[in-house]
């Protein structure tokens, strides 16, 4: 699918933004919807039914975090935020209403495309339910048995290492804010304790990645959460 003619929703009230965005995907062979606010944008999200939907925050009728919070209520469609919106605050709301990843403007044809193509990839690539295998690399993780193994090694994973591991490895590509994995892996009750985070992370990178001090597959999003490379 990250190689194939997708449907694509903009939604923008720039014309000189919305019309480059347009360009650039429609060149890359993408059929491309257009809206100018939040309303139009859901009335298209919800009768075109896209592939991926790319989203400015600041709109004429409301704010695109909005948008998001009212379409993750019907659809798992991948977000990519576009926005002149660049502190690590803004781009967290964003994120953790339900954005996949956060493109500061101004921005370039090559990189957003790339991150088009990682996330229609993400989309086409998604374990299906009931499928029991993730992998990567050389590593595969066991769902079933909750095993994992490196080139047919066991590695040894305490259980916050297996729930963090999964649950970042289920969905390739997208940014997972600290708030989100500590909500989904130690609960409600401790979404200030980002330390956790850092500390597990740390463990968990020098089981999985070569090279810890530069992982590849567990990337850090500097100030905002973490991204699983495949």
């Amino acid at each position: 699918m990250a190689d194939m003619p997708s449907h694509i929703l903009i939604v923008e009230d720039e014309p000189d933004i919305r019309r480059f965005v347009r360009l650039t995907l429609s060149a890359e062979g993408h059929t491309v919807h257009e809206a100018d606010g939040v309303q139009r944008g859901l009335i298209e999200a919800a009768t075109r039914r896209p592939d991926l939907v790319v989203l400015d925050l600041g709109l004429p009728d409301g704010d695109g975090v909005d948008l998001i919070r009212d379409l993750r209520q019907w659809s798992a469609v991948p977000v990519i935020v576009l926005s002149a919106r660049s502190s690590e605050a803004d781009k967290i709301a964003a994120l953790d209403a339900g954005a996949d990843d956060y493109l500061v403007k101004p921005f370039g044809a090559g990189e957003l495309m790339a991150r088009v193509r990682a996330q229609l990839r993400r989309r086409s690539q998604q374990t299906p339910s009931g499928e029991p295998v993730l992998a990567f690399g050389d590593i595969n993780i066991d769902l079933v048995r909750r095993r994992v193994e490196r080139a047919g090694e066991v590695l040894h994973l305490t259980p916050i290492e297996y729930k963090l591991l999964t649950h970042l490895a289920s969905q390739p590509d997208r940014v997972i804010t600290h708030q989100q994995l500590l909500k989904t892996v130690w609960g409600p009750g401790h979404m200030e304790d980002t330390h956790y985070v850092r500390v597990h992370m740390a463990n968990l990178r020098k089981k999985i990645e070569r090279n810890p001090t530069l992982p590849v597959h567990l990337v850090t999003e500097s100030g905002i959460g973490y991204r699983f490379v495949a």
